[in-house]
């Protein structure tokens, strides 16, 4: 039988990819919002495309707060985005 591709959904656009092409944000349980490059860290993870797009989409549509159903700081947003830019360059 071939393998199942864990599928998830972009926070920003919405799209279903597979789990390798997304970025994980995660919620750690002290409650503080970091981006989980190796994808294993424990916590609640939400999912975004490899696109700075998708993240100021998220950050518009308010995807953080829904998927962590708490409130998101401006600044957590601006560190996902300097961690982001770093990654892509």
């Amino acid at each position: 039988m071939a393998k199942k591709i864990p599928m998830r959904q972009c926070i920003g656009c919405g799209e279903m990819k597979s789990k390798k092409e997304m970025m994980r944000i995660l919620k750690t349980p002290e409650e503080e919002i970091v981006l989980d490059v190796t994808g294993k860290k424990n916590g609640r993870g939400a999912y975004l495309c490899k696109s700075g797009e998708c993240l100021l989409r998220a950050r518009k549509n308010k995807g953080l707060e829904r998927s962590f159903k708490m409130s998101i700081p401006n600044e957590v947003y601006d560190n996902l985005e300097k961690e982001f830019d770093a990654l892509n360059e």
